[in-house]
């Protein structure tokens, strides 16, 4: 009889007197330890969460894309103030800047802003190439460059011509990008401070995000007229 109620007891599971008073003992200390732990735990991994997103955030503005205001009218009617573009960083590292491309640069020092708000304007020149502007138009190497995203008044309306005080031409040394706005007689750029340096171009925006119904990528043009002739 006695070894049935000792399997009984061991089977069931169900604890000594004695074996119970130690448990009342233990039972608060391990209690507490187990309601501590999982809140110590969840707020580490809220933590640990937090810093890798900022990490990942800091590393992507960085060096694979950024956001940007549009605050200038010199881009207009292709970027409007107020609108959103996001910048590419990454590729220009692998991949050299293409006449056409919509760029974020810092001008120069006597340009610079107070607050230090980059320019956005379109790669007009290369390394290599010779600006001349005259006659209203631009012309790359003694080509006239055709250019359908200038800014007109009203739709339909011939767009504005492109004109430099002194009518000069440049040659754009390596290393170097000739930069000018959309909106010509709206614009400070290499028609008065010159070809900006590459390092110091931030990106290529190639993305309109904002306001949403002007979302989409913002194209590169292509210049035909400037295609080497075939044999």
């Amino acid at each position: 009889m006695g070894q049935t109620r000792l399997q009984r007891s061991i089977y069931t599971g169900a604890p000594t007197r004695h074996r119970a008073q130690r448990l009342e003992k233990v039972q608060p200390l391990y209690c507490g330890l187990v309601t501590r732990r999982p809140f110590f735990g969840c707020l580490f991994e809220i933590v640990e969460t937090l810093v890798l997103t900022l990490i990942i955030f800091l590393v992507i503005q960085t060096f694979v894309a950024q956001p940007y205001k549009v605050q200038q009218q010199s881009m207009e009617h292709t970027l409007e103030p107020d609108q959103y573009v996001l910048v590419d960083k990454l590729t220009p590292r692998f991949d050299d800047y293409s006449r056409g491309d919509i760029v974020v640069f810092n001008p120069p020092a006597d340009w610079a802003q107070e607050d230090g708000t980059p320019f956005i304007k379109r790669v007009i020149g290369l390394p290599g190439d010779t600006v001349d502007i005259h006659d209203g138009d631009v012309f790359i190497n003694g080509t006239k460059l055709d250019e359908p995203y200038l800014y007109a008044t009203a739709p339909g309306d011939p767009p504005q011509p492109t004109t430099s005080a002194n009518e000069i031409n440049w040659v754009i040394p390596a290393g170097e990008v000739f930069l000018m706005g959309d909106h010509r007689q709206n614009s400070a750029d290499s028609r008065v401070f010159g070809p900006v340096e590459e390092s110091q171009v931030i990106g290529r925006a190639w993305l309109r995000y904002w306001p949403i119904n002007v979302f989409g990528i913002l194209p590169t043009p292509t210049y035909p007229e400037l295609a080497p002739a075939a044999p």
